[in-house]
């Protein structure tokens, strides 16, 4: 069977249609409570590059599940509609496509950053390790 539409394509339709924020964009508002950053990264990803401070993390296989309340797997965090959720992956691809997705679910409080992690990385914007992200997700004492 043959494709007859690849994933650039894909890809490119939903850049068209999704808001999308620079790095720099986003490194402003890194302390904004209205905004919410989320990595859809595999687990593996993080454990090798690190985070973005402040993200929280909701793997792509599982992110539709997530946000829908109906879902057995709903997580609250998504629900709140006074944030925008700004999504990133490794390069902008899979975010792009997680956050058009979204779009079609309904939610109006969704973008993407351009580039994704490697952007964020390649222009000096912080990063924590999975460790110091874990310990400051989930204290001790």
């Amino acid at each position: 069977m043959a494709i007859t539409k690849g994933f650039r394509a894909l890809v490119d339709e939903a850049m068209a249609e999704v808001r999308t924020y620079s790095v720099d964009e986003v490194r402003a508002r890194l302390d904004d409570p209205a905004v919410q950053i989320v990595d859809i990264r595999d687990v593996r990803e993080l454990e090798r590059e690190g985070t973005v401070p402040g993200c929280i993390n909701a793997p792509r296989g599982m992110l539709e599940f997530w946000v829908d309340p109906a879902s057995p797997y709903y997580k609250p965090v998504f629900g709140d509609e006074s944030k925008e959720f700004i999504l990133f992956c490794g390069a902008g691809w899979r975010s792009a496509l997680a956050t058009k997705t979204l779009q079609d679910m309904g939610m109006s409080n969704v973008a993407h950053i351009d580039g994704g992690f490697t952007a964020w990385v390649k222009q000096g914007a912080p990063v924590e390790s999975l460790d110091a992200h874990k310990a400051r997700r989930h204290p001790k004492g």
